[in-house]
């Protein structure tokens, strides 16, 4: 304390990996472009390479990166219930974390965890190296968006793009 009665200066706030994962914003890594709302696909490969071609990527790689993502889903589908799934993996056919969000109005058998259709695709592709490391943390922002109660229906709901931006800026994830 000084002669006046204050404390002196506060200590400076520090921005740790973790505290600037929490700051995050999904809709920082979307873009209206990268968003379809009329997925034409009738089946699981079909709606993959739809997404994949949301990202801009030349013939050979979005084939490498189709590959990918099919082995991802052999493990296991990517599709969380609620009508949403999640697909995703770590490519070298990107630079940076890459992410395209999809609509399917009559929903699409994905081998969904609740075995109903899945009618709402997030895909995420990351480097197998990433310095900001905001893969899982991005993942994690999805997966907690789409439990949100009223999330599936506002998505049935949108007419373009821009208004996907807004739910996500509007749910501040």
């Amino acid at each position: 304390m000084d002669a006046n009665g204050n404390l002196g200066d506060p200590a400076p706030l520090r921005l740790t990996r973790e505290t600037a994962r929490e700051w995050m914003e999904l809709r920082e890594f979307f873009s209206e472009d990268a968003v379809k709302l009329e997925l034409e696909g009738s089946t699981k490969d079909e709606v993959l390479k739809e997404l994949i071609g949301l990202l801009g990527l030349d013939e050979k790689a979005e084939g490498m990166l189709f590959k990918m993502l099919k082995r991802r889903e052999n493990l296991g589908s990517t599709g969380i219930g609620r009508g949403i799934a999640i697909p995703h993996c770590r490519s070298l056919v990107v630079s940076k974390l890459r992410v395209a969000f999809g609509r399917k109005s009559g929903g699409l058998d994905f081998k969904a965890i609740d075995e109903k259709p899945v009618n709402f695709f997030f895909l995420i592709v990351a480097p197998p190296l990433e310095v900001s490391n905001q893969y899982l943390p991005v993942l994690g922002k999805i997966a907690q968006f789409s439990k949100e109660p009223d999330v599936p229906e506002r998505l049935f709901g949108l007419s373009e793009p821009a208004e996907f931006m807004s739910l996500l800026e509007e749910k501040g994830v």
